[in-house]
């Protein structure tokens, strides 16, 4: 489960941040995370006009190819158990989601109307999944979704397992990580650089200040780029 959670105004520092920048940001923080902790494969991201949202992991498998080889009932208690979670502190959360089915992920949605809208209801801001989503005009209000799919049935959805590690595109999360995640693509955030996220990415704006500013210099050129390039590295 996660650390101590961030208070509200630390969570909102992270949010005006796009995930891109958090990325640059943590290469300062933890420059031996440059080639993981985030994802690397194309998620339809549904509503790209929403701010980034950050919370807390909650990760969940499922399958939808095949049906489920447990009966009803057990299969009810997997889904409120994982409801049940969902709701628990700290939040707010998002719903990390890997769809077990290898190579036909997203045969069916666990996404929809109804599940974002129970989902936005117990603290959840949206989802990252490799699964599918559907019913993109209809799901619950702000609520963003991040989807290896989008198609139009259940089918044969249902939950595996709750809690445990799970990879979503490329992406390791745990449950309780911190994620940050916008039309992008998502990254965790570990708990003990979260806060300072918001003054390695300011560096790193004044950096990249120096170059774009030589770059759209009238008559720059190569030398007077690579200079500018050269005194960034020296900007504190």
């Amino acid at each position: 489960m996660a650390q101590t959670s961030l208070n509200v105004d630390e969570l909102a520092a992270l949010r005006a941040l796009d995930t891109p920048t958090v990325c640059n940001a943590l290469e300062i923080c933890l420059p031996e995370r440059r080639s993981f902790g985030f994802t690397t494969r194309h998620l339809h991201c549904v509503r790209p006009e929403l701010p980034p949202i950050v919370g807390y992991a909650k990760t969940v498998t499922i399958r939808a190819l095949r049906p489920s080889a447990d009966d009803p009932d057990i299969q009810r208690k997997k889904r409120f158990a994982y409801y049940n979670y969902v709701a628990t502190s700290p939040g707010p959360t998002i719903s990390v989601v890997q769809d077990l089915d290898d190579g036909q992920a997203g045969f069916g949605c666990f996404w929809g109307e109804v599940n974002s809208n129970v989902h936005k209801t117990l603290g959840c801001l949206g989802t990252i999944t490799n699964g599918g989503v559907r019913d993109l005009s209809e799901l619950a209000e702000g609520f963003q979704a991040l989807a290896g799919a989008v198609t139009p049935s259940h089918a044969n959805v249902h939950v595996v397992d709750v809690g445990g590690e799970v990879n979503v595109a490329g992406m390791i999360v745990k449950s309780g990580d911190l994620v940050h995640a916008d039309m992008h693509g998502a990254v965790v955030v570990p708990h003990e650089v979260a806060n300072d996220v918001p003054d390695a990415a300011a560096l790193m704006v004044r950096r990249e200040a120096v170059v774009l500013a030589a770059a759209k210099t009238t008559g720059a050129t190569v030398e007077t780029i690579t200079q500018a390039i050269m005194e960034s590295a020296k900007v504190k």
